[in-house]
């Protein structure tokens, strides 16, 4: 389940007990994606693409446009547009 702290500027999602989050900003009717991390431990095990799924379906629901900054979500976000067709 995905946990938006906005005075962090954080979404966060529990991975088996480990926090994965990104850290945000928002303009307007705009979300900027600056930065995507898992713990080390975590990674490799899809717990950063399950983030970014939520986020994309809070954005959606919000009617926010995404600006991924991180280099991690915008390759995601482009696989994402490539398999499905959608930005």
């Amino acid at each position: 389940m995905l946990r938006d702290d906005p005075k962090g500027s954080r979404f966060e999602i529990d991975d088996e007990g480990v926090v994965v989050f990104a850290d945000y900003r928002r303009r307007g009717d705009t979300l900027f994606i600056d930065h995507v991390e898992t713990p080390p431990a975590r990674r490799g095990r899809g717990a950063a693409g399950r983030l970014m799924a939520a986020i994309v379906e809070r954005a959606e629901h919000e009617r926010l446009t995404i600006v991924p900054i991180c280099a991690y979500a915008a390759a995601w976000m482009a696989r994402r547009a490539a398999s499905t067709g959608r930005a």
